[in-house]
């Protein structure tokens, strides 16, 4: 009798080290948007894949790359694919409109047919709300007749969540296609690597992981890109872009696959998660968050 309680009570122990442990084991969703946007984007997402690192792949389905991205993403096993709702396109001399067509959404575009750069360039023309419906339902479509495995949707420059009408919008959407809603499953933004100082990005990076919440889901939305001619020769039309966009993104990239972030994450137990995981279990518990945020 006395050895079973002496069992027992090592078999307790046992159990609550492993539960201490499981407790401590903190949560990261890495989400890389604007994938499809164009080639050198492409490319990064191609060897975000081949690192292995799980991730959720936002997808620009308006963006003439798009196809590309498909052919890509599609026999990737490490990755959760989510349409990046658009109604913008900031980028000189290089521009997208509506999958709908322009003339089935006439207040979402330009006088050459195209999304316009901003959102308050695009509320000065006093957008339709069924307009918005309209084309976030043609990117939907467009995202499933890919043949992809689509999980979850997010909203490019924050624009198709921006107002309440909208946003009623995306929530009608995802319940109907049922998919989640990137930010609706509770998740803690993380700082974005985006505007930090090209050499800084490594240091960033390990120091925003350091700080994960140990409860929530810690989400850190990324923006990756290869440092090539044409990434380069994309300009932001807005005052608030970024200059040398393209060594931001090829930075962000380097940093998510440098051996530093991949030790940091094994040696503090940090496990990679994706939408497809939450979606799988959570998709009924979604709620909107009080602080939407982009």
């Amino acid at each position: 009798m006395l050895i079973k309680m002496i069992s027992f009570f090592f078999l307790f122990l046992s159990f609550i080290s492993f539960a201490q442990k499981a407790h401590e084991e903190k949560t990261l969703l890495i989400r890389c948007d604007d994938i499809g946007m164009s080639h050198s984007v492409n490319l990064a997402a191609e060897a975000m894949i081949e690192s292995g690192t799980p991730f959720s792949a936002s997808v620009m389905f308006t963006c003439p790359w798009y196809k590309e991205a498909v052919d890509i993403l599609k026999s990737a096993e490490n990755i959760s694919i989510g349409i990046h709702l658009t109604l913008n396109a900031e980028w000189k001399n290089y521009r997208w409109g509506p999958v709908s067509g322009a003339n089935a959404v006439p207040s979402l575009v330009d006088d050459d047919g195209y999304f316009f750069p901003s959102r308050a360039s695009l509320y000065e023309n006093n957008p339709i709300v069924e307009e918005i419906e309209v084309e976030l339902r043609a990117q939907i479509k467009r995202a499933l007749n890919s043949g992809l495995q689509i999980d979850y949707v997010d909203y490019h420059m924050g624009t198709a969540v921006d107002k309440p009408e909208y946003r009623l919008i995306v929530e009608k959407l995802a319940r109907e296609f049922n998919f989640g809603i990137s930010r609706y499953f509770d998740e803690i933004d993380l700082p974005s690597m985006y505007s930090v100082p090209i050499p800084d990005k490594l240091d960033s990076l390990i120091y925003t992981v350091s700080q994960l919440h140990d409860t929530n889901i810690n989400l850190l939305v990324c923006h990756i890109g290869i440092d090539n001619a044409e990434l380069k020769a994309m300009k932001d039309m807005n005052t608030f872009g970024l200059a040398e966009m393209s060594k931001h993104r090829n930075a962000e990239l380097n940093a998510l696959l440098s051996d530093e972030f991949s030790e940091f994450i094994i040696q503090n137990r940090i496990r990679l998660i994706t939408y497809k995981d939450l979606c799988n279990s959570d998709l009924i518990e979604m709620k909107r968050p009080v602080d939407i945020g982009y």
